[in-house]
Formats: structure tokens, C-alpha cells, sequence
């Protein structure tokens, strides 16, 4: 029987498992079709796991590890990738069964202890992912051959002798494949644990899933059959999944939206709204109205986002505009903007936020030209609080600069516009070239400029250079970053030091804002926690880095003081010299 998804993506599968000539069953199988939206967010998950032989209860290992798998996969944020998801699902599995092993009767012979084969399949979009440590396949049916997309991990001692070199549960630490393809409707692939491909002709295989394309079932049912009748004296267990049909690559909640909300009228002050009245416009442009709102029911005042009046024909910027109210409610910081809890129906198609009494950063800046040290970093780590929230959903902010930072009447630092951000639940299922350079130049990491997608280390180079601008009211490379669009120009970058002599700043700190701001992303810090603790520590390598030269600190001074010095060279030749020059 096909089982058909409610949108987008469908697929058919058909399963079958037996015991064999063995007393017990110790394979396990299981599949999952969520419905939206997480059919969209997360995808289908098909796996399935084998027992060693040689344990007793290597059974329960690979009941849990599906059981485990199926479950936990679809509780962790929408916002991970398939890979991140499902990697720190099994890999906390495999320290699980590792554990019941090591704290068992059998802790010094982990061949009879919890341990398992195991391979999975999740389909996303027009993706399919693939997991696997041990001897089970998962092949490609291309015509009438089954092309193995998996490598057996077992270790070969003779001609007919092999052990299983990795497992769930095998060691501590899970050694896990990953490799991702695109599919096309028709596709179909084939999980098998070794009872059945070893014996089972992969021809006969073809042939039976062909045959039986209206019932997957009865095509796995045979496949099984004519392994036992060839002699297979294992367990058997096989999966088969076809795609049927595969999504445009959008998140379903927001394309639902955009298809179903109408767009709001032009508002103006003391207007009634959706349940809400306006006082008045906070900001305008090409890109977005903002206004000051009163709810009705609340009498609290909230921020209410709209689109663009030039825009709204553009369907992929409307999605990326309730993108923003998406990522907004998967975080949960004191330092991101919150959204306003939905009470109400929404009649059209905006975003409604609470309300920061405050300045943007930007202007902050401009009121405080010559800010002390230590309010510099206490505004630098609550933004890199905000930054951390995000990296920690696996999303970036790509556009982090002054304009988009807010800083209230108690003091309170807030990310406020998330228009840029990537998450990478939602980029993989993205169909079509994706635009990388989304941010504002002056704080923008090189490496966008090359093309290529960013990273945290871009993040931090943006916070970076919000730092060093409170400090010197100026920017680290100038203009050049923008222009530097090939890596030989950006290696010619020169790093102008933050120390002046107008500004008593340790030396360690502009080291710290040096590394952080390499035009090299490897050569950055790697974590913002690394950066936040070098402002406040010194940090030896840059302590005794001695002060900049003053050509570095102050371009223009030294070239003042070498034409001063030249000038008074020439009138002392002048001086001493009377021919000199007739």
C-alpha cells in the first residue's frame, strides 16, 4: 500500500522482517511519516538495525536504537539540519548502549553486550540523507542492478572470515557515515540487512519491486522468501521506499501563509487594526513599514511589522519576511527580540513584536562617541549572548551591524531584525541558487565576498567590527573589505590597529580585535566565547605584543611628522650647504 504524505512530498514503501531459521528476531525496522509542518521541517524517516549474534541482547540494542532514532529525531529544533539533528540523536543513543554495555555482566566482551547495526534514511525535500555504521545496506535501484549507496564496515581475516569493525554501541565514541543525494520522483531505494542481500539476487530483487509497484509490501514479503529459500540462516529484514512525488522546497507554514493572508491596507495613525489600534510610524523603506500599535486586549504597546508596498508582488520576499517572525519564536533570549504571542486569528499577513523602549545602537554610538572600555564590552557580550541563542539553532544572523541592535532604557542589548538569517533547517530544503551576500558591507566577513556561504566565524567577524568601531569610530579596513572580491586581494588587506593616542586601550585588546577581525575565517576565534574572554583577560600571545606603529595608529600624523622631518632636513642642507641647490 502506498502511504501518502498530506503535501508535497509522498512516497511509497513496503517492509517486510523475519526471524528465519534463528529462535529470535533481532532486527528492528520502523518508518515515520509526520504531517505538516513537519512533513516540511523535518521530512520522512525510514531505519532500520541488526543484532550481533553473538549477544543476547543485542536485540533490545537495535529496538532502541529505532525506537530512539524515530522519536528524538523529530523533537530537536526545526532549525538543525537533517545531519546535525540526526547525528546528535544517534550519537547519544551509542553513548547509551555503550554505557549499558561497560556497566554489565558482559563489560569486558562487548561482542555480547548492547550492540547493533544500523542505517537510516530521512527524505527532505528533494534530499535524501543517509546514516550508517555497520554491515546493513542501503542501495539505489538503477534499472536492474542495486547500486550500494553504504560501505560494510566488517573487517575481513580470510576468504571466509570477517568481524564487524563498527556498531552502535561499539565504542564511546559513534564513527558515523553521512552522505546526501537528490532525488527525483521514481527513485527508489532498498534497506537490507545482510540476511537478505547476501542471498537474494539483486536481479530478483529489481524484478520483484517492479512487478509488485502497486504493493511494496508483497514485493518485500518475496524478496524475503527467496532469500530463505536460497539458504539464509540469519535474520532477514528489508525496507523499500519509492518517491512518488518531492516538494517545491518550501517551509510549508510559510508558504501557506503567503498563499492564504492578504496583504494589509496602507495604516496610519489612530487606525484600527486586526485588533490592534495604531499610534504611529516608527520607520519606512523599500523593504518594510514599522509602526507603534496598541493591542486591544493587552492595552500593551507592540510593534507591527508590514511589507513593503513595492514588494508585495515578490512571493520569495514575502516568505523571507515571515521568516523573521519564524526564527523569532525558536529562540527564546533576553537578548533577541520576542514576538508577540498570537491570541487572536491573523486576518492579514504581518509580524507583530513587542516594543523596546530605547535607541538603536547606532544612534547610541552617535550620542557616545567616546565610550569607556568596559561599557564597550558589556554591550559586545550581551550581543554575543543574542549570537549564541542563534548559533545554537544552527541559524545565522549574516547581517548584524548597529541599525539592527536595540539597547532599551534598563540597558538591555537585543538582536532586533533577523531578515538576513540563515537557518539551516530551512536552507537545505531550499530549491535554486541562494543569495550569500544578504548583509551591509561595512560589516559584512570577507568570505561572502568570495561567494562563499558564511559561517559563526562571519558572525563574529561583524561583532568584531561593532567593537572596534565603538572604540575608534572607525573601520578596521575601511572600504576595503567590499572591494576585495578575490582571496590574493584580500590577503593584501592590512589590519589598521585600534590603539591611537587619543584612547588609553591595552594593547590585548586590539590583539583580541585583530584575530577577531583576520580576513581568514580559520584564523579567527572560533567561538564567541573565546573572543568575550580576551577582552576582558589578557591573553599572553598579545600582551607583549608591544604598541602599533604610529604609521599603523595614526596614518595621517605620521606622515606629518616624516614631511616635517624631510622640510627640516632640506633647510639644514640649505643651511650648510649654501651651493646646494644653484
Amino acid at each position: 500500500m502506498p502511504d501518502r504524505a498530506d503535501d508535497g512530498l509522498r512516497i511509497s514503501t513496503g517492509q517486510c522482517s523475519d526471524k528465519g531459521r534463528k529462535p529470535v528476531n533481532q532486527d528492528f525496522h520502523g518508518l515515520l511519516i509526520p504531517h505538516e509542518p513537519q512533513l516540511s521541517s523535518k521530512g520522512v524517516a525510514i531505519a532500520l538495525a541488526d543484532g550481533i549474534s553473538s549477544s543476547e541482547v543485542s536485540h533490545i540494542a537495535s529496538e532502541t536504537a529505532i525506537k530512539g532514532f524515530l522519536s528524538d529525531y523529530y523533537a530537536t529544533p526545526d532549525t538543525w539540519s537533517v545531519k546535525t539533528a540526526a547525528q546528535r540523536v544517534l550519537g547519544a543513543t551509542n553513548s547509551w548502549l555503550y554505557a549499558q554495555s561497560r556497566n554489565g555482566p558482559s563489560r569486558f566482551d562487548l561482542d555480547r553486550g548492547y550492540v547493533c547495526t544500523f542505517s537510516a534514511l530521512i527524505i527532505k525535500s528533494r534530499t535524501a540523507h543517509l546514516f550508517h555504521v555497520g554491515d546493513a545496506r542501503i542501495c539505489y535501484l538503477s534499472g536492474h542492478r542495486l547500486e550500494q549507496l553504504t560501505e560494510d564496515h566488517r573487517l575481513w581475516v580470510s576468504a571466509d572470515k570477517s568481524y564487524l569493525a563498527r556498531a552502535l554501541g561499539m565504542r564511546e565514541g559513534l564513527e558515523l557515515d553521512y552522505h546526501s543525494y537528490t532525488v527525483e520522483p521514481g527513485a527508489t531505494l532498498v534497506l537490507m540487512t545482510d540476511g537478505v542481500y547476501e542471498l537474494a539476487p539483486e536481479g530478483f530483487i529489481a524484478e520483484a519491486i517492479r512487478e509488485h509497484a502497486d504493493d511494496l509490501n508483497k514485493a518485500a514479503t518475496e524478496i524475503v522468501a527467496k532469500a530463505m529459500e536460497l539458504g539464509s540462516t540469519d535474520n532477514l529484514t528489508i525496507q523499500i521506499v519509492r518517491v512518488d512525488s518531492v516538494p517545491r522546497g518550501e517551509l510549508w507554514e510559510l508558504a501557506d501563509s503567503v498563499a492564504t493572508l492578504p496583504l494589509p491596507p496602507v495604516l496610519s495613525a489612530r487606525m484600527d487594526f486586526d485588533g490592534y489600534e495604531i499610534v504611529r510610524e516608527l520607520h519606512g523603506s523599500n523593504r518594510s513599514h514599522v509602526y507603534l500599535a496598541l493591542d486591544r486586549d493587552s492595552r500593551r504597546q507592540v510593534v507591527i511589522k508590514t511589507p513593503s508596498t513595492e514588494l508585495r508582488g515578490d512571493r520569495d520576499y514575502l516568505e523571507r519576511f515571515l521568516m523573521e517572525e519564524w526564527i523569532a519564536r525558536r529562540l527564546d533570549n533576553a537578548h533577541i527580540l520576542k514576538p508577540c504571542v498570537r491570541k487572536r486569528q491573523r486576518s492579514f499577513l504581518y509580524v507583530a513584536t513587542e516594543y523596546i523602549e530605547g535607541q538603536t545602537l547606532a544612534q547610541w554610538m552617535t550620542d557616545n562617541p567616546k565610550p569607556d572600555l568596559e561599557v564597550v564590552r558589556d554591550i559586545v557580550e550581551q550581543i554575543a549572548r543574542g549570537l549564541q541563542a542563534l548559533h545554537r539553532q544552527e541559524m545565522l544572523h549574516q547581517d548584524l551591524r548597529p541599525a539592527n541592535v536595540m539597547i532599551d532604557v534598563n540597558g538591555t542589548v537585543k538582536i532586533i531584525d533577523f531578515g538576513s538569517v540563515r537557518v539551516a533547517g530551512v536552507a537545505e530544503s531550499h530549491i535554486g541558487p541562494e543569495n550569500h551576500l544578504l548583509g551591509t558591507a561595512q560589516y559584512t566577513a570577507p568570505e561572502y565576498f568570495l561567494g562563499e556561504p558564511g559561517s559563526q566565524a562571519s558572525d563574529l567577524f561583524s561583532l568584531a567590527v561593532i567593537a572596534y568601531q565603538m572604540l575608534s569610530r572607525r573601520l578596521p579596513y575601511g572600504t576595503g573589505v567590499a572591494k576585495a572580491t578575490t582571496r590574493a586581494a584580500q590577503r593584501r588587506l592590512s589590519y589598521r590597529s585600534v590603539l591611537d593616542d587619543k584612547r588609553d586601550v591595552p594593547t590585548w585588546v586590539d590583539g583580541a580585535l585583530r584575530k577577531a577581525l583576520h580576513p581568514d575565517p580559520t584564523k579567527r576565534y572560533q567561538e564567541l566565547s573565546e573572543l568575550i574572554y580576551d577582552l576582558r583577560h589578557p591573553n599572553p600571545m598579545f600582551v607583549n605584543a608591544g604598541r602599533a606603529p604610529l604609521l599603523e595608529r595614526n596614518p595621517l600624523l605620521f606622515w606629518k611628522v616624516l614631511s616635517l622631518g624631510l622640510f627640516l632636513i632640506v633647510v639644514w642642507l640649505l643651511a650648510t650647504h649654501p651651493g646646494v641647490g644653484q
